[in-house]
C-alpha cells in the first residue's frame, strides 16, 4: 500500500550548546528550509505541532504560510492545534489566508490538546469553558464552529453603509478556500473521540500516544482504532474517502550520527500517566539497520491501517541531519515496504 510521508517537527528551541536551534527565529526559518528540501527529495507533507508557553512552535498560520510560499507540490500541515485557544473566527481567516498561499494544500489537524506548561493556560487567553462545560468539551465545540465557519454560507448582516461594496446577501468570513472544510483532522486520543471525529466528516490523526484502552501494544490500539474510525464513518454515510494517519519515531541507522544518536534508542512501548488519573502508552523508537527495520515496520498494523505516515524529528539536530533522516527512511525503508 503506498503512503504519503511527511514529516512532523515541534520546533523546539534552546541555547544549549548541543543544539542546532539557539532561537525562535532558527526555529520557524529551518523549519522552512527543511520543508523546501523535504519536498525535494520527494517526501510527500511538512506537519508542525502547536504548544503555548513553550520554546516550540506557537503560532502555526504565519509559518504555513511561509512554507506554502516556498514549496510547491507538498501537503502542509499541523498535528495538531490545541483548539481550547482558539478563535474560530480569526482561526478560520488565517487558515484560509494560508490555504489560498499554498493553492489548497493545507492539511490541519486539530484536537483538545495535550497537557500544558501552565494551569489552564487557555484562560490568558480569553477562553473560559461554559457552564457545564469542561476543557475538552469547550474545544470540541469551537471545533464544531471552526468547520461551520469553513462551510462558507454567510452569516453576518451587511452594513447599509459599508466602506466598500458588498456581495449580495449575508457575510462569510474571507478569504474562504474552497475545499479546506475537507481537509480539517482531528487528532484522537481514544476510539470514542476517533468516532465523534468520523460523525462530522473530518479525517483522523493518530499520534505516538493513546490513552490505554486496553493494555495491548500501541500499534494494536490504533489499528482498532483506525477501524473504529471508519466503521463510524461508513455509519454517518459520507460521500468521499477519509484519510487517516500515524505519527511514528523512525531511524534508519546508515551511518555513525545515527548509530550515535539512536543505536541505542528504547525499542518497546511505555505505560505513563499524562495526569493524575490518564494512563496512556507511548509508543516506541524505530531505530535499526534498514534490513532490519524494515521487518519490524512490517509488523506495525497501525502503519498498515493509515494512508498517512508522519515522522517526527529531532530538529534540534539541524535541518541537514534530519534531511538525511527523511531521505534515508524514503530510500531505504518506503520501497522495500511498498510505500513507494
Amino acid at each position: 500500500m503506498t503512503k504519503r510521508i511527511g514529516f512532523l517537527s515541534f520546533g523546539h528551541w534552546s541555547d544549549s550548546p548541543y543544539s542546532r536551534v539557539r532561537s525562535a527565529a532558527d526555529a520557524h526559518l529551518q523549519t522552512i528550509e527543511l520543508a523546501v528540501a523535504a519536498e525535494e527529495l520527494g517526501a510527500d507533507g511538512a506537519y508542525v505541532r502547536v504548544h503555548h508557553f513553550a520554546r516550540q512552535l506557537a503560532s502555526p498560520f504565519p509559518l504555513l504560510a511561509a512554507i506554502g510560499a516556498r514549496t510547491s507540490r507538498i501537503e502542509i500541515g499541523t498535528a495538531v492545534i490545541d483548539m481550547r485557544y482558539e478563535n474560530p473566527y480569526y482561526m478560520a481567516e488565517d487558515a484560509g489566508a494560508a490555504d489560498v498561499i499554498a493553492g489548497g494544500r493545507l492539511q490541519l489537524g486539530i484536537s483538545r490538546g495535550s497537557p500544558e506548561q501552565v494551569i489552564d493556560g487557555y484562560r490568558h487567553f480569553g477562553h473560559i469553558p461554559a457552564e457545564g462545560e469542561d476543557d475538552g468539551t469547550m474545544a470540541r465545540r469551537t471545533a464544531q464552529e471552526f468547520l461551520g465557519l469553513l462551510d462558507g454560507v454567510g452569516f453576518a448582516e451587511p452594513n447599509p453603509r459599508p466602506m466598500f461594496p458588498n456581495p449580495p446577501g449575508l457575510l462569510r468570513v474571507e478569504p474562504h478556500s474552497a475545499g479546506l472544510r475537507e481537509r480539517i483532522w482531528w487528532g484522537a486520543a481514544t476510539n470514542a473521540t476517533a468516532e465523534w471525529a468520523a460523525s462530522l466528516g473530518m479525517n483522523m490523526m493518530t499520534s505516538t500516544l493513546k490513552f490505554d484502552e486496553s493494555g495491548q501494544p500501541l500499534h494494536i490500539q490504533q489499528t482498532e482504532q483506525i477501524n473504529a474510525f471508519h466503521a463510524a464513518w461508513r455509519a454517518a454515510g459520507h460521500d468521499r474517502e477519509p484519510r487517516t494517519s500515524v505519527s511514528r519515531s523512525i531511524f534508519p541507522l546508515t551511518d555513525d550520527r545515527d548509530r550515535a544518536y539512536f543505536g541505542r534508542s528504547q525499542d518497546t512501548d511505555q505505560i505513563g500517566y499524562i495526569d493524575e488519573t490518564t494512563r496512556a502508552v507511548f509508543g516506541r523508537t524505530y531505530a535499526a539497520e534498514p534490513d532490519v527495520l524494515v521487518g519490524q515496520l512490517a509488523a506495525d498494523t497501525a502503519i498498515a491501517a493509515a494512508d498517512t505516515l508522519l515522522l517526527t524529528i529531532p530538529n534540534q539536530l539541524g535541518v541537514d541531519y534530519n534531511a538525511h533522516v527523511i531521505e534515508n527512511v524514503l530510500r531505504h525503508v518506503a520501497p522495500e515496504l511498498g510505500w513507494r
